[in-house]
């Protein structure tokens, strides 16, 4: 089992940042890929951003040069820096660690790659 703990969410005003950090513990050996989804209010679950074992990243459309990813193995954490912020990008943020190495949509995460593990989230308000 892995436990992962998101922290760093809240309340900010458009053009801020924000940065997401997600810690995991338990059998972090099993650990390869690692994410963040998000979730608005009435939308479905997506990608923002994901890192391979090996340090490859994948990032939404919408966040490309906005937010970047990265992790650090040796505190078994990733993070999530967010500058630019939009009201668009308000949303409850999901931590994700896959026993897979796959960093792509939700979608196809959920369908065939079940073998992942999520945070209980955290909310990031931006304010316009």
């Amino acid at each position: 089992q892995v436990q992962l703990v998101e922290s760093g969410g809240g309340l900010v005003q458009a053009g801020g940042s924000l940065r997401l950090s997600c810690a995991a513990s338990g059998s972090i050996f099993s650990i390869n890929a690692m994410g963040w989804y998000r979730q608005a209010p009435g939308k479905q679950r997506e990608l923002v951003a994901a890192i391979t074992s090996g340090g490859s990243t994948n990032y939404a459309d919408s966040v490309k040069g906005r937010f970047t990813i990265s992790r650090d193995n040796a505190k078994n954490t990733v993070y999530l820096q967010m500058n630019s912020l939009k009201p668009e990008d308000t949303a409850v943020y999901y931590c994700n660690a896959g026993l897979d190495d796959y960093s792509g949509s939700y979608s196809r995460r959920r369908d065939y790659y079940g073998m992942d593990y999520w945070g209980k989230g955290t909310l990031v308000t931006v304010s316009s």
